[in-house]
């Protein structure tokens, strides 16, 4: 286990160079000029020219990405072009990820907390209306987008009814961050419900529970010690991408509810072309995700002994 956990470490550089050597080279060669964004459309050729040869935009990709990689190994992402100009991207982040790491492991709890049960629900009363009640909300939570719950909620709980604030963020222990959360939770609750639903099914007809209900095992018993803890292993997987999630924020749901976290800071990056904030971003996501897919497999390695890693 030892050895597999090295060697996926030691790739994680060879990962991160190729995908911050696409980025780079889609912010350089991408449509869109950094530079013209922060200028305005009619700003005067010389001035661009004479920016762009300040901030180093003319020289060659590989001359740009090589000194991006120089200064990125001594803490350095660069500073921002058109979102906040001349501020070190490093702090930008800083200031926004606490934020989305906050939201996030809400969301993700939500998902655990409510979906599971739901799930566990929906498989032991199966083909009851309380199934079909949660598979057509599995169905809703799934189907509809975010940029279409947030606004209807936000009218709703904010503005009609008057029951949550509107937007901001004052902590993961306010009443701001009730409303956000339930739009990102739907989702995760969806998924967890489904897939614990289908996976205890399934396990329900194994032949060791069978065995288990011959035995005269109360059905809590059942369900608890030899159902459910099979039942549960393939979620590792789906939790893992989520806790990979953490760092991402969301794009659309902190805009609208002005949440000053990650998503928000790479929708402004993105709309003002400010690709020193989106190598960086695209960098932070690549490790949150490599990482949490090394735990998925080591979880995996502690919740069956089956399984081994050479």
């Amino acid at each position: 286990m030892l050895k597999y956990i090295v060697n996926r470490l030691l790739w994680l550089p060879v990962l991160l160079v190729i995908i911050s050597f696409i980025t780079f080279a889609l912010g350089v060669y991408g449509p869109g000029d950094p530079v013209q964004q922060l200028l305005g459309q009619r700003s005067d050729p010389e001035t661009v020219a004479r920016i762009r040869r300040e901030l180093g935009l003319d020289r060659p990709l590989v001359i740009q990405y090589i000194d991006y990689v120089r200064r990125a190994l001594r803490g350095d992402l660069g500073e921002s072009i058109t979102v906040a100009r001349g501020q070190p991207v490093i702090k930008l982040i800083a200031r926004g990820l606490w934020v989305s790491i906050q939201l996030n492991a809400v969301v993700i709890a939500l998902g655990v907390v409510v979906g599971i049960p739901l799930g566990v629900l929906a498989a032991v009363r199966r083909n009851t209306l309380l199934d079909y009640l949660t598979t057509a909300g599995v169905v809703m939570g799934i189907s509809f987008p975010t940029f279409l719950t947030a606004p209807i909620l936000l009218w709703l709980l904010s503005y009609q009814v008057r029951l949550l604030p509107p937007g901001g963020w004052d902590g993961v222990f306010s009443r701001s961050v009730i409303l956000p959360a339930l739009v990102l939770g739907a989702g995760p609750i969806a998924v967890f419900a489904r897939q614990t639903r289908a996976n205890l099914i399934e396990v329900l007809d194994q032949d060791y529970v069978r065995t288990a209900r011959a035995k005269g095992l109360p059905e809590l018993l059942v369900l608890g010690r030899h159902a459910l803890r099979n039942a549960l292993i393939p979620l590792i997987t789906i939790f893992g991408l989520m806790l990979g999630g953490l760092v991402t924020g969301s794009f659309i749901t902190e805009t609208i509810f002005g949440i000053p976290g990650i998503g928000r800071l790479g929708f402004r990056a993105f709309s003002a072309r400010d690709y020193p904030i989106l190598t960086a971003l695209t960098l932070l996501i690549a490790v949150s995700y490599t990482l949490a897919n090394l735990l998925v497999d080591v979880v995996y390695a502690l919740a069956d002994p089956r399984i081994r890693y050479e």
